[in-house]
């Protein structure tokens, strides 16, 4: 896992794990959807919609959504530039759809004015195993201390990780369509969220919680040193159900979006 705390967006930075992708049923959304339907799914939808004039069906029903979580990254590590890839000699090239709509990413300000030590720069595929291996420092109080009260500016002295074969600087880095090409092209296709909100900051488990319910609050025990703070989950802690688990154990009260979906007898994984 890493994470780069990129792109110095005031609304984006104070989430490291800022990407969801989603994949929404078996028409694309940005095709007609009344010339691709099928005609056995229309007559379905008509019937359902004659059977009650309380219930109405869509003509595009959803079977499956698919959720894809940038974990420990922020928007702009991978989408800061999107939809427009360099395409330099030898890179997978990316051309984006002519009808692709803008993102909320890096503007020319952010780009070539930033507030950081360093303006953001673009790093190829042959950057992204230096980027694996130093991973920067996202913990609670070194995103605190980066987000600096609202001013986002101390990013590099902050969650850059200062060892032997690391950049500090490598913070600010991000990539574009030629290197996460793949992911690039899932967003030509489908829905792309570029102002995922979390209500914590901090590493990976956060994340994932504010991801499935919404915030962190309910962790039991309700004090962890670095893990749990009045009962709100900051921290990595292992988990309490799982076998393969270390240190102090947690476990979270309160409802999620699994108990939501078991309510409506919705099956997910």
């Amino acid at each position: 896992m890493f994470l780069t705390y990129q792109l110095i967006n005031k609304k984006l930075i104070i989430i490291p794990f800022v990407l969801v992708v989603i994949f929404c049923g078996w028409i694309p959304l940005a095709t007609d959807a009344s010339s691709t339907i099928s005609p056995s799914l229309r007559s379905i939808s008509s019937n359902n919609t004659n059977a009650s004039n309380n219930i109405t069906t869509t003509a595009t029903p959803i079977q499956h959504l698919i959720i894809i979580f940038q974990e420990n990254v922020s928007f702009d590590h991978y989408f800061g530039t999107y939809p427009n890839a360099e395409n330099l000699d030898s890179e997978i090239p990316f051309y984006a759809s002519a009808n692709t709509p803008s993102i909320d990413g890096l503007t020319k300000s952010l780009l070539y004015n930033n507030t950081n030590l360093n303006d953001p720069f673009r790093m190829s595929k042959n950057d992204s195993k230096t980027v694996a291996s130093c991973d920067n420092n996202h913990a609670y109080t070194a995103i605190q201390k980066s987000y600096n009260r609202g001013f986002m500016d101390k990013f590099v002295e902050s969650s850059g990780i200062v060892i032997e074969g690391c950049n500090p600087s490598q913070v600010m880095g991000y990539f574009d369509g030629n290197t996460v090409t793949a992911l690039w092209n899932y967003s030509q296709h489908f829905a792309i969220n570029d102002n995922f909100h979390s209500t914590i900051t901090g590493p990976s488990l956060p994340g994932h919680i504010n991801l499935i319910s919404g915030q962190t609050h309910g962790a039991k025990p309700s004090n962890i040193e670095n893990g749990v703070a009045n009962g709100t989950l900051i921290g990595d802690n292992d988990t309490f159900f799982d076998d393969c688990s270390n240190g102090t154990k947690i476990y979270m009260t309160g409802k999620n979006i699994g108990d939501l979906l078991n309510n409506k007898e919705i099956t997910w994984g």
